[in-house]
């Protein structure tokens, strides 16, 4: 048997019972590279090859081998392995790109959302179970609330608060210890009339819209503030395309890049820094990436 296909045993508890679970033994580098190679890509240094598995867990690197598997599990011959390098090095640049992206969006959506609560219903109307709409569970959202108060109580802001204000918080402080998600969430549960309030001062949509954006939104940022790869990635969730957009959305990476248009509060830092940025990468990767990967329409460009 060859070693890399070798096996060890470990006996686990499982309440009054004792399973015996296998498992592969823990592969080298050189072994690595040997498995890559009889998979049918071509390693043209192994050495470089090594040197770039200990920097990239194979079992991270492996996800990066799917574009070029065929249905019966086997792999397109005579792939360069820099070509599955380079692709890794593309996602990982506009992984952080759209990142910085998200950082102003959700900063943004963080302060309008404070503001437009705090003016409405005052500091602490956001307790109050009665500005919600009946989808909203206040038990739910408390415990949440209280989560976040804990995470951070170590902070002087919460120290402050607890010592002047009997652990109470406006709207405008505890926001600040809200998640995107948690941003997403407070929204879609306020009522109806306040969502199109705020969809349509804030981006002239529709409520429908921004709860998808948003929905998507915390799903992107998930993936990218813990490094997972988003090329050749099926998102879960579909963004709304307003009614002046004709394209139809997919789960791959462009129908999300298009939210981050529709969401980005500065539209002229889009279309200098961002839309500069995105174009050059797309550009110097263009030989080893597929824009059907990550969903790009051929005439992308025009249309963010």
């Amino acid at each position: 048997m060859n070693n890399s296909d070798k096996t060890e045993e470990y006996h686990m508890r499982n309440g009054d019972h004792e399973e015996t679970v296998i498992m592969k033994l823990p592969k080298t580098y050189e072994e690595q590279v040997e498995i890559i190679k009889k998979k049918g890509f071509v390693v043209d240094d192994d050495k470089v090859c090594e040197s770039f598995l200990k920097q990239a867990n194979y079992y991270r690197l492996s996800a990066y081998f799917l574009p070029f598997r065929k249905a019966d599990g086997t792999y397109f011959e005579n792939i360069n392995f820099n070509r599955i390098k380079r692709i890794y090095d593309f996602d990982g640049r506009i992984r952080n790109l759209i990142f910085e992206c998200i950082e102003k969006i959700e900063l943004y959506i963080r302060t309008q959302l404070a503001y437009y609560c705090g003016h409405t219903y005052g500091a602490l109307g956001y307790l109050n179970p009665d500005i919600y709409n009946e989808k909203h569970n206040d038990e739910k959202f408390k415990r949440l609330l209280d989560i976040c108060v804990e995470e951070n109580k170590t902070t002087l802001v919460v120290q402050h608060h607890k010592n002047k204000y009997n652990g109470q918080f406006p709207i405008w402080v505890i926001i600040e210890f809200f998640s995107m998600g948690m941003l997403s969430y407070l929204y879609a549960d306020l009522k109806s009339a306040d969502q199109k309030m705020i969809a349509k001062k804030l981006y002239h949509t529709s409520s429908v819209c921004l709860k998808s954006w948003l929905r998507c939104l915390t799903d992107l940022r998930n993936r990218c503030a813990h490094y997972s790869r988003i090329y050749y990635w099926s998102f879960p969730a579909l963004p709304k395309m307003p009614k002046n957009v004709s394209f139809e959305p997919n789960r791959k990476l462009f129908s999300q890049i298009l939210t981050l248009k529709f969401l980005y509060p500065d539209k002229k830092e889009w279309e200098d820094r961002i839309m500069t940025e995105l174009r050059a990468l797309i550009e110097e990767y263009e030989s080893d990436i597929s824009l059907v990967h990550i969903g790009f329409p051929e005439d992308w460009d025009e249309m963010i």
